[in-house]
């Protein structure tokens, strides 16, 4: 241990504060590495770490023994939280990745090209990769492809594909897929791309921004025309402000798409010389050339706050250093020790060897500090922390490059002239000067949701503490969710310091205590030092008016800021993170079974049967949802009827679909019957793929039979949702005419008829017989 890590160690000795079940939890569920041999298995978490430094230190030769003790060091008490593909892969031995996400290759117009990068996007996500692409090279929809003489289809059509993607690869592993889908502002098929998540069940593995350009917002403020056009031909013309307007509107009803700004981004990147940046990683913290790669880790600023809570109480900004002086040098080995799920990946990573080290805690670590968030202190405070741990991982990558060299294609005389690097104190520019960098790009600041539950629900990111106590949605593996109750970690401090009945100083502040504007100016603040980008969400509340919605994307425009997004709540996405609604009034309170019981089935019950067509079956599917009608009340406490999901029936006159839809109704219709949030069901479904391969279902890809099942249960709870806000039954509701019944049919008939046995389209006509030409099936008349 050096003389910096002791002196830390002596001035930050505070409470010990166990860690909380959630955790635990997720250590165990998502990094704790188990392997058949129980003697390379993580025990502890100390034993998580051990593995990490191990694995990360064995790159640095003759010092790895020195190397892998400061690892161990960093990571102690999470002061560095490397991101989750680092932590579950590390030293592990399994042949995955340990970059998070990847924006993927140009996308070519051609359908060849476009399955060629399918095929990439789905072996990356294979090694557990997110990725982000842009789908503004595909030609609009309605536009003529020459070849073939017919329209194109659009890039959302292709889209749908990507989509059904990454639920088949979501459904052969543990971790839920990621993807981000961008458009330019200027395509022709940019309004259907702004509205499609309207549909609730469409593109629901993707996260969507728009690339806003300078050229829009101009137009914008001169309420100018603007033309939609694609590869020098204008489609259609526009007025600015009514795109801005449906882009304001589509986020604010249901918080997508996101907004990048585009220009900005390419502007200030310390490689504007030599690529051109189109898309983002999922979360938009780190805009990406084809085939970048997001390497992310974060200095939990919670952890080095000296005499918390005291007149005394500062961030130690020599620990801070120290640590970040460790933490460039862990990721940058991150980069020759791991597996890359293509080639053109890892070219991209070693050419440029890109990092994304960032913060998390930040919101604990100013409250700790005696500093409200959004206040001019706590501006003046992100500034001075940022730029210490910006201009002190400048400087280490510069003595790397002295040590091991600079990145491959650095070019002295383009790269001290970006605006990240003029910003740098001067001795770093000299040293940069002197030996190049190892490093093209350093900074970046993630959500870090996981992770900072990990770390004792230590605050995300630069995200202000959501609440003190506070209800987290967690998926288990099973695909069940359930909540767990959180405590915020400065909390948990501050309780052990002064004990439960102390009052909560004012600088004390929840997320939805904070206007726009403070949230605005603490992503601007931190932007100015950041050299990639940051993912943080400005929350909203529900009555915030249109105009001062659309504010806060000006705001943050103006401010400097490379992206926006917000959050208000809607009633189409649902909510990870909740807080404990108070005990409702006694005499509105309604007696309810418990989760585990079984409602009795009703004589009659309301119900709804789908007809569905499937090209490898030869007769038609029935799905019919039965409801049961409960009386209730709603957030008013008046009495109101409640309809729910109570039983599913599959039926079918292909016997050979008999005993697997016998095993799936009896299974689906228990876990109705027990109530709930019933959703998981359908996205469940939805996820299966079918080895035999899947079908258009009514112009959308669906992977598999039981996919579709899962979108017809899907549909059937939107149906009830939006019945009325408060899921009512209404009277003309309680009968089902046939002119609702849905209809999901395949219009295009198969070559021959299918066979019951190998489902191919085979059946033949033989001596009076159904023979199949592919497996002897013979049935005769």
């Amino acid at each position: 241990m050096d003389s910096a890590e002791a002196d830390w160690q002596r001035s930050n000795e505070g409470p010990v504060i166990p860690l909380q079940k959630i955790s635990t939890d997720i250590w165990d569920m998502k990094y704790r590495f188990k392997s058949a041999d129980d003697a390379r298995s993580d025990e502890t978490i100390e034993d998580t770490w051990d593995r990490i430094a191990r694995a990360l230190s064995r790159c640095e030769g003759k010092k790895a023994g020195h190397w892998q003790r400061h690892f161990r060091h960093a990571l102690d008490d999470f002061r560095f939280l490397p991101a989750g593909r680092i932590l579950s892969g590390a030293g592990t031995g399994r042949n995955v990745t340990l970059f998070n996400c990847f924006v993927m290759g140009t996308i070519p117009d051609s359908l060849s090209g476009i399955f060629d990068m399918l095929k990439e996007a789905a072996l990356t996500m294979q090694q557990g990769g997110g990725i982000g692409y842009d789908f503004s090279t595909i030609r609009p929809k309605g536009s003529r492809v020459a070849g073939v003489d017919a329209d194109a289809s659009g890039p959302l059509s292709f889209m749908d594909v990507w989509d059904a993607m990454c639920r088949t690869i979501m459904s052969a592993g543990s971790r839920r897929g990621a993807m981000m889908g961008v458009m330019r502002d200027h395509h022709p098929d940019i309004l259907s791309f702004i509205e499609a998540k309207r549909e609730r069940d469409r593109l629901r593995m993707f996260n969507l921004s728009v690339l806003v350009s300078d050229a829009l917002i101009d137009a914008v403020d001169q309420d100018a025309d603007w033309p939609l056009h694609f590869d020098g031909t204008v489609y259609d013309t526009i007025s600015a402000r009514e795109l801005w307007d449906a882009i304001m509107r589509a986020t604010y009803d249901f918080a997508e798409p996101g907004v990048i700004f585009i220009d900005r981004i390419n502007r200030s990147n310390n490689l504007a010389w030599l690529e051109d940046i189109a898309a983002t990683n999922p979360c938009g913290e780190q805009p990406l050339p084809p085939y970048g790669a997001c390497l992310l880790g974060s200095v939990n600023l919670s952890r080095f706050v000296a005499e918390p809570f005291s007149p005394s109480a500062r961030l130690d900004l020599d620990a801070v250093r120290s640590c970040v002086a460790t933490a460039v040098r862990m990721m940058d080995n991150v980069i020759d020790v791991s597996n890359f799920p293509l080639r053109k990946q890892k070219e991209e990573a070693v050419n440029k060897r890109r990092l994304g080290l960032g913060v998390t805690g930040l919101g604990d670590a100013l409250i700790m500090s005696g500093i409200r968030y959004g206040s001019p202190e706590a501006v003046e405070a992100v500034g001075a922390w940022l730029g210490a741990i910006t201009n002190e991982a400048y400087r280490t990558s510069a003595m790397l490059a002295s040590e091991k060299g600079a990145f491959p294609l650095f070019e002295a005389e383009h790269y001290l002239k970006t605006p990240m690097v003029q910003a740098l104190d001067a001795d770093v520019q000299a040293l940069i000067a002197e030996h190049g960098i190892r490093n093209s790009h350093l900074t970046s600041i993630a959500p870090t949701g996981t992770i900072s539950l990990l770390a004792n629900n230590t605050s995300g990111g630069v995200e202000p503490v959501f609440g003190y106590t506070f209800n987290r949605r967690v998926r288990q593996t099973d695909g069940t969710h359930v909540d767990e109750e959180v405590q915020d970690y400065a909390y948990l401090v501050f309780r052990e310091l002064f004990g439960s009945d102390a009052e909560l100083p004012d600088y004390f502040v929840e997320a939805d205590g904070l206007t726009p504007r403070e949230h605005v100016i603490m992503q601007a603040a931190a932007q100015k030092w950041i050299d990639s980008s940051i993912s943080k969400t400005i929350n909203l509340p529900h009555d915030i008016d249109f105009d001062a919605f659309k504010d806060v994307y000006r705001l943050a425009y103006d401010q400097g800021c490379k992206g926006c997004t917000t959050y208000r709540p809607n009633d189409t996405t649902g909510a990870v993170l909740s807080k404990p609604a108070p005990p409702p009034a006694e005499e509105k309170t309604v007696a309810k079974e418990e989760s585990a019981a079984v409602a009795p089935r009703p004589e009659e019950l309301p119900g709804q049967t789908y007809k569905i067509r499937w090209p490898h079956s030869e007769h038609a599917i029935y799905v019919t949802i039965n409801d049961i009608v409960e009386e209730g009340v709603d957030d008013a406490g008046e009495p109101v009827r409640l309809r729910r999901p109570f039983e599913i029936f599959i039926n079918s006159k292909n016997m050979d679909h008999y005993a697997w839809t016998l095993a799936l109704t009896r299974m689906i219709s228990a876990v109705f019957r027990r109530g709930g949030n019933v959703r998981f069901v359908a996205e469940e479904l939805g996820a299966v793929f079918d080895p035999q391969g899947g079908a258009f279902v009514n112009g959308r890809y669906a992977p598999s039979l039981l996919a579709v099942i899962g979108g017809v249960i899907e549909r059937h709870l939107n149906a009830l949702v939006d019945g009325s806000p408060e899921v009512k039954i209404l009277p003309d509701q309680d009968r089902i005419t046939a002119s609702r019944a849905e209809v999901a049919e395949i219009t295009s008939p198969p070559a021959g008829l299918m066979c019951p046995k190998c489902h191919q389209p085979s059946i033949m006509q033989l001596e009076g017989c159904n023979t199949c030409t592919s497996c002897a099936f013979s049935k005769c008349s």
